[in-house]
């Protein structure tokens, strides 16, 4: 029988091992004298747990709360606003990821430039940018770069091949994010804004596509330094509950260490020749905002001055402005973002804010919590 897509996951599917992982969580969570907040960081993790309804699968004492792993939904609104503003330029086509299309910003949606004119484009893989800047030679494309360690080294790649093949008309803005910085963050904030956020994170279910490229050494520090274990898990279901499984195994047996459930894709070490070429291009800015978090120290990367002929925000520095600007006043993605509140919390959740009109960011993504729990909510 030849082999099919479906062969490879149906058994990360299967209802009897899920069932099977269940009844040991169970089991192991009886023995334990208190409750278990798990933060899944990767917005991915909070799909597959609400579109299986996972949620009902876990004792009263072990509760999912959901993190910031999602790139579009913590992009800020004056990072927004820099993507709006430059596809507006008469000069400029704009390249970027297509989960970026309707998200907010305070002048509009990138879906809402295209329709004053604006030639916005949204790609697959960064590559694609060569093509059109082969098309339109008269045109500057800006790649508009978001994402966690997993898309980065994509966008290096891009670079590596716009310095080598001398593409004059290539431009990056760079908004690439890191895990471990945000991670810290919530434990313990150090942002002048925003007040410490008596968090309730025990333990982390690390994510599994930032691992494979930097390695799951990137968060031996929380076991170490914050006394939060951390397993790296896959995408599927039974990875997620046998990650869970594991997260329990540990406070019952009174370790606190980092773990991998992803062994089939996720090292120590990771990919260490994309890690080399992110080193190559990119420096740590001094602080990133994140939208609803605030200013993270060293949580983002900017392109390393030699590249700056590159940089669209040196290029553009007239144009873009600097200032912030504030979320929706009844929005509450800063505290869904930051695991203090759930999607069904906030107000407007499903009513001024839904897919189809989306007033935060968390309900834009395909990947954010809003728009996880408006579409797999009634499993709950």
């Amino acid at each position: 029988m030849a082999l099919e897509l479906k062969n490879l996951y149906d058994d990360f599917r299967d209802g009897e091992t899920i069932r099977a992982y269940a009844k040991i969580i169970a089991e192991d969570a009886a023995k334990l004298d208190r409750s278990i907040n798990i933060m899944e960081v990767c917005g991915g993790h909070t799909h597959t747990i609400m579109k299986y309804g996972l949620p009902q699968l876990m004792p009263d004492n072990i509760d999912f709360i959901h993190g910031p792993g999602c790139p579009v939904c913590i992009m800020p609104k004056e990072r927004i606003d820099h993507a709006y503003i430059l596809a507006m330029q008469e000069d400029v086509i704009l390249v970027t990821l297509g989960d970026m299309i309707k998200v907010p910003g305070s002048n509009g949606s990138l879906q809402q430039a295209r329709s004053k004119g604006a030639d916005v484009r949204f790609v697959y893989s960064p590559m694609e940018c060569m093509k059109i800047a082969a098309e339109n030679p008269d045109k500057k494309v800006v790649f508009f770069a978001i994402g966690f360690e997993t898309t980065t080294p994509m966008t290096a790649v891009l670079l590596d091949q716009v310095i080598k093949r001398k593409i004059p008309n290539i431009l990056f803005h760079i908004n690439h994010v890191t895990v471990p910085e945000v991670m810290k963050e919530l434990i313990d904030s150090r942002d002048v804004h925003i007040d410490s956020y008596n968090n309730r994170i025990d333990a982390f279910l690390g994510p599994s596509h930032v691992s494979v490229i930097a390695g799951s050494k990137i968060y031996e520090e929380f076991p170490r330094d914050y006394g939060r274990p951390v397993v790296v898990s896959g995408f599927e279901p039974v990875d997620v509950m046998e990650g869970i499984s594991m997260i329990v195994k540990q406070f019952v047996e009174g370790r606190c260490e980092l773990e991998i459930q992803y062994k089939r894709v996720v090292t120590h070490e990771g990919n260490l020749n994309a890690q080399k070429l992110i080193k190559t291009y990119f420096d740590k800015v001094d602080l990133f905002k994140w939208r609803g978090l605030g200013n993270i120290p060293k949580s983002g990367l900017k392109l390393k001055p030699e590249f700056s002929a590159y940089d669209a925000e040196v290029h553009y520095k007239e144009i873009l402005p600097i200032k912030e600007i504030e979320d929706h006043k009844l929005c509450i993605c800063g505290d869904i973002l930051r695991g203090m509140a759930k999607p069904p919390e906030c107000t407007i959740f499903g009513t001024a804010c839904k897919p189809t009109s989306p007033v935060g960011s968390c309900m834009v993504s395909s990947e954010g919590a809003c728009a996880a729990y408006y579409k797999y909510g009634n499993l709950l």
